[in-house]
């Protein structure tokens, strides 16, 4: 055993010749980069606890979507023939994770008549139903602690629509001591979103939606996570928004950690954004 480097140790290891092969196989340059990074993966998908549980937060009213979310919740909204919250399981389930937990609310009976239990999609489907007090992102992730348990889970606002690789973004997090990963975007506009400023990997401030943007950075928080369990405690009983009160929080306290990607990305939160998706979203769509 060598030194270590970048938080790891350095090994020598010999391996069979088949062994090799196979491993080599596996590298496509993206999931993969080489044989190094190929024995870390396979070792963490196989040592490792990995993430199984999905929370999605679909509760909220839509209210910058009006007038198409009057009757409707923003999950159901068409996309390409399909529900919005749809693609969403398209892209969970091409990465192998399909126990999936909805944090419904508003106009949720509608969205639980429409998935079901989840067979017809290809997903299991439990619902967690948001109290009428609950306002905002922090307390339906607060409630969900009984049906996630004591595992690290995956965090997703289901009004995002993303062309991001989550095993790898979940192999990135197995690799850090952080309490949240944060899947980060780069937008021209960064003070509409959660701008986030970063050194290396580590979240060193988080500022939702400034009016002025005077760090430069045009990382934003592009609303997908991987989340340790202590989090729950991390919540109070009166917070509103992880977004206000628990993400600048975790950045003082150095228990957060970005993951930028550059694929396509769209929070679908306005009939601009829509229109945005229906016309450029290609490689969104599964």
């Amino acid at each position: 055993m060598g030194r270590k480097q970048l938080g790891r140790d350095r090994l020598t290891i010999t391996l069979q010749p088949e062994l090799i092969k196979a491993l080599d196989k596996t590298i496509d340059g993206r999931t993969i980069r080489n044989r190094s990074h190929a024995i870390e993966y396979w070792l963490t998908q196989s040592l490792l606890p990995s993430v199984t549980k999905v929370l999605i937060l679909t509760g909220g009213e839509g209210v910058k979507f009006r007038p198409f979310t009057y009757e409707l919740p923003k999950a159901l909204v068409p996309v390409r023939g399909k529900p919005l919250l749809e693609h969403t399981f398209d892209l969970l389930k091409s990465q192998g994770l399909t126990d999936i937990v909805l944090s419904i609310g508003y106009l949720g009976d509608k969205i639980q008549q429409y998935f079901g239990d989840g067979s017809r999609f290809g997903v299991k489907l439990t619902y967690q139903e948001q109290k009428k007090s609950s306002q905002g992102t922090a307390q339906p992730v607060r409630q969900a602690r009984e049906i996630i348990g004591d595992k690290k889970f995956l965090l997703m606002y289901g009004d995002v629509l993303a062309d991001v690789d989550l095993r790898d973004l979940i192999e990135f997090h197995s690799a850090q001591k952080a309490t949240v990963t944060m899947a980060l975007t780069s937008v021209e506009k960064p003070t509409d979103w959660g701008v986030v400023c970063l050194k290396g990997s580590l979240v060193t401030s988080f500022a939702e939606k400034p009016i002025k943007n005077n760090s430069g950075s045009h990382l934003v928080n592009a609303g997908i996570y991987v989340c340790e369990p202590e989090l729950f405690d991390l919540i109070s009983t009166k917070a509103e928004r992880l977004e206000k009160e628990v993400f600048p929080a975790l950045a003082r306290n150095k228990k957060i950690v970005g993951y930028p990607f550059s694929g396509q990305w769209y929070d679908v939160s306005t009939p601009e954004v829509y229109a945005k998706v229906l016309k450029e979203g290609v490689s969104l769509f599964r």
